[in-house]
C-alpha cells in the first residue's frame, strides 16, 4: 500500500498539525497530552470525558487578553469575568471555574438553588457578583429577591419593564443594584429583526426616568447587551457595539451611578482544526473602541463584564466512540456505525447542524477513505457526514475482522450537550447516556481519572417511564 495516503498525512497536509491540544504518537491521538487509548482501554466506549484543567486555562487566557488590552490603552475601568452557568451546570465544572476568582451569571429559577448550594459549601461568598439574566417569572424573581435581602452581590438585569415591580415591593436591601438588557437587533439574515430579550433601546431612558431615577432604593449600575451570533469581526457586531455605547452615553448623562457595561458572551470556540480567530485582536479592538468612545464623549470608561459560557467549558469536553460496523449501502455510500447515538450524546449536531473537531483516535498509519457516520437509533437524522471545513468525513480504513476496532473522538463538546440531551432522563430510542469520566492532574502533573457517572441503566429509564 502507498504510504502517501495515510490518515496521518491527510491531517498533516490539510491543517497546521500538530496544534494546541492535539498531537499523535505512534499512530494514536493525544488530547491535551492525554493518551486517549489508555482512557478507552480503562473505561471502554461510548464515553464522555471532561478534562478539568482546560477550564481554568481558558479563563486565565481571557483574563490575560483583557488585562493586556486595557493596559495598552490605559483603560481606567475594571474587568470582571462571569461564567454563564447554563453552558454546563455540573458541580465539577463550577468547582473548577470558581478556583479562578470569577463571578457567575444565571438564566433561570433553578440556577439560584445552585448559587445557594455553592454558598453553603463555601465555594462562593457574598462578594461574588451574581448577574441574573433571562425572562423572570415569579419564582425566579422571588429567589433573586431572597439573595438581595440576604446581602449577596446580586445584579438582576431587567429583561422587561414590568420585572421591576416585584423588586420594588419585595426587596428589603437599602440599595438594590439593577441592570438593563438592551434588545439587540438580530443579524440581517435572521428570521426576526429584534431580539425577544431585553428592552428596546428607544424605551430605556424614559423607563429609567419613570421607574428607577426617583426611587432612592434603586441604583442602575449595568447596561447589558448580547449578540446572538457571538463576538465576531463583522460590520454587524461593530455597529451593535457602537449603538450600545450610544445608549450607555445617553443614560450616563442622566444616571451618574451607571458604571458597568456587560458585553455578554459569545466568544467563539474552535470547531475545526482549521479554525482561525484572533482573540487578542478582537479583545483589543473592543476595549479600544469603548475607550475612544468615552474619551470623545468625555465620560469615564465603564467597568467591563463578560459572561463566557461555551468559551469556558467547550474545549474541556470530548465524546469517544467505537466503530462497530461498516455498511456499504450503494455504490458510493459507506457507513461507519458508532456504538451510540448522536441525538443522545451530541444533540447540537442534528439540532443546529453544529460541527465539532472529529478525529480518529487510532490507526493513523492506515489509508483513509470517505465515510458517513451513523448512530444506532432508528432515526434518519442520526448521522454526521460533513466537517466544518469540508463536505466529507475522512477516517482510516477498517476491515471486518479487526483485532482493534477504530475509535473516533469528537472534541470541544463540553457546553450544552448534556442538558440538551436530557442527561439522566429518557433518550431517543432509549439509547443510554454514556459513561462520563473526569480527567485531572495531581500536584506532580500526572493524569488522574475518576468515573463521574456510569452508563445510564435500563432500570432508571424504565422507572422514569412509569414501569
Amino acid at each position: 500500500m502507498s504510504m502517501e495516503n495515510t490518515y496521518q498525512n491527510l491531517i498533516e497536509q490539510t491543517f497546521n498539525f500538530p496544534q494546541e491540544g492535539f498531537h499523535v504518537t505512534e499512530g494514536e491521538l493525544h488530547f491535551c497530552d492525554i493518551p486517549l487509548m489508555d482512557i478507552i482501554k480503562k473505561y471502554g466506549t461510548p464515553l464522555k470525558i471532561t478534562y478539568l484543567p482546560k477550564i481554568g486555562s481558558q479563563i486565565q487566557k481571557a483574563k490575560r487578553w483583557f488585562n493586556v488590552a486595557m493596559a495598552k490603552v490605559d483603560y481606567k475601568g475594571t474587568y470582571t469575568y462571569c461564567y454563564c452557568t447554563k453552558s454546563s451546570h455540573f458541580s465539577f465544572v463550577l468547582e473548577e471555574v470558581l478556583k479562578n476568582e470569577v463571578h457567575l451569571e444565571t438564566s433561570s429559577t433553578y440556577d439560584i438553588h445552585i448559587i445557594k448550594d455553592l454558598y453553603k459549601q463555601g465555594k462562593i461568598d457574598k462578594n461574588n457578583f451574581i448577574v441574573c439574566n433571562g425572562y423572570k417569572r415569579k419564582p425566579y424573581q422571588q429567589l433573586v429577591t431572597e439573595l438581595i435581602n440576604d446581602g449577596f452581590n446580586v445584579v438582576p438585569v431587567l429583561d422587561n419593564m414590568s420585572e421591576i415591580e416585584y423588586y420594588a415591593k419585595n426587596a428589603k436591601a437599602p440599595k438594590v443594584k439593577l441592570g438593563i438588557r438592551i434588545a439587540s437587533e438580530e443579524e440581517p439574515n435572521f428570521q426576526f429583526y429584534t431580539s425577544r430579550l431585553g428592552i428596546r433601546d428607544k424605551d430605556i431612558a424614559e423607563f429609567y426616568k419613570t421607574k428607577i431615577k426617583d426611587n432612592p432604593r434603586f441604583e442602575l449600575k449595568m447596561l447589558h447587551f448580547f449578540i446572538n451570533t457571538g463576538i465576531k469581526d463583522t460590520i454587524y457586531y461593530w455597529t451593535e457595539l457602537a449603538k450600545c455605547l450610544k445608549v450607555y452615553y445617553e443614560l450616563k448623562k442622566i444616571c451618574p451611578e451607571l458604571d458597568s457595561l456587560n458585553i455578554g458572551g459569545g466568544m467563539p470556540i474552535k470547531t475545526s482544526l482549521g479554525f482561525e480567530y484572533d482573540y487578542e485582536y478582537m479583545i483589543e479592538e473592543i476595549v479600544s473602541q469603548i475607550k475612544n468612545f468615552c474619551d470623545n464623549n468625555d465620560i469615564p470608561e465603564p467597568n467591563i463584564f463578560t459572561e463566557f459560557g461555551s468559551f469556558t467549558v467547550s474545549e474541556s469536553g470530548a465524546a469517544l466512540y467505537s466503530i462497530i460496523d461498516q455498511k456499504l449501502q450503494n455504490d458510493r455510500e459507506l457507513w461507519y456505525m458508532i456504538d451510540s447515538s448522536f441525538i443522545t450524546t451530541l444533540p447540537d449536531t442534528w439540532g443546529i447542524n453544529q460541527r465539532f473537531i472529529m478525529l480518529g483516535i487510532n490507526h493513523w498509519e492506515r489509508e483513509y477513505q470517505t465515510v458517513n457516520l451513523g448512530g444506532i437509533t432508528c432515526d434518519s437524522m442520526d448521522y454526521y457526514n460533513t466537517e466544518a471545513h469540508a463536505n466529507n468525513v475522512f477516517l482510516p480504513k477498517v476491515s471486518s475482522n479487526e483485532k482493534e476496532p477504530l475509535y473516533i473522538g469528537f472534541f470541544h463538546t463540553g457546553a450544552y450537550q448534556e442538558s440538551l440531551g436530557g442527561y439522566g432522563g429518557i433518550q431517543h430510542c432509549l439509547i443510554p447516556a454514556p459513561k462520563h469520566v473526569l480527567i485531572d492532574r495531581n500536584e506532580d502533573g500526572e493524569i488522574t481519572t475518576r468515573l463521574f457517572a456510569k452508563e445510564q441503566s435500563f432500570k432508571s429509564m424504565l422507572k422514569t417511564l412509569g414501569y
